[in-house]
């Protein structure tokens, strides 16, 4: 009997250390976005491991996320070989990353979501620094844009907005299709930009996007009123 009592208090104990360290997840998770719909997490882990603060595998699942005014329709992840500071989440204090930690998952984002994040910085810088990029040399590349409307087709983007002058605004179309050529690289090609006034631009040369060490896609998507993108994300503390 004192052998089962002390197993029962053990696995109780165990039992408030993994809804502890789940609450806490919860709560880091929650800090990064802005705003999250519906949030679960499922931790996979021994209890030796959870009680060393080391935790092989948690399934993350979230829908109608944003993150710094982005708006993401439903994401899915796994997270692997996590190291946490377990000593000071059981003491109340928020949980925080030791290590660099390899994040694989979906990502979905909807057409709609898509637009309604037109006025967040992180979308409007990233679409800007497009145009600066694909514009001709004798472009003026320097007047601000008012993103109005994004739509997604089959491996194409096109993008409308108006360009704004000091006299007057002019309406702006960019056609483009995007496809990955490496885990951290896209490619853009088959580019036009019009205005009210005719045709701007009509490329067929490629420009690539480097995204950098710590992203690796397996598969981009665009089809009719959806991006879907899946691959791997370093996470750092």
């Amino acid at each position: 009997m004192p052998e089962q009592n002390f197993q029962t208090t053990h696995t109780n104990k165990i039992r408030i250390i993994t809804q502890v360290l789940t609450t806490a997840l919860k709560l880091w998770l929650r800090a990064q976005v802005s705003q999250i719909s519906d949030l679960e997490v499922e931790i996979k882990a021994s209890d030796r491991q959870i009680l060393s603060g080391r935790i092989p595998s948690v399934s993350i699942f979230a829908t109608d996320a944003v993150y710094q005014g982005l708006l993401i329709t439903k994401i899915q992840l796994i997270a692997e070989n996590i190291r946490i500071n377990i000593g000071s989440v059981l003491k109340g204090k928020p949980l925080r990353l030791l290590e660099t930690v390899p994040v694989v998952g979906d990502l979905i984002v909807d057409e709609k979501d898509l637009n309604a994040s037109l006025s967040s910085n992180l979308l409007s810088t990233a679409l800007s620094d497009l145009l600066v990029k694909v514009l001709p040399r004798d472009c003026p590349k320097s007047q601000p844009i008012n993103w109005q409307e994004i739509i997604l087709d089959n491996n194409q983007i096109i993008l409308r907005g108006m360009r704004v002058t000091n006299s007057e605004t002019t309406p702006l179309e960019i056609c483009l299709s995007l496809q990955l050529l490496s885990g951290h690289e896209l490619q853009l090609a088959h580019i036009k930009i019009k205005s009210d006034q005719g045709d701007i631009l009509e490329d067929n040369d490629e420009h690539n996007l480097d995204l950098g060490s710590d992203v690796d896609i397996q598969e981009l998507t665009l089809i009719p009123g959806k991006l879907v993108c899946r691959g791997r994300i370093n996470v750092n503390p």
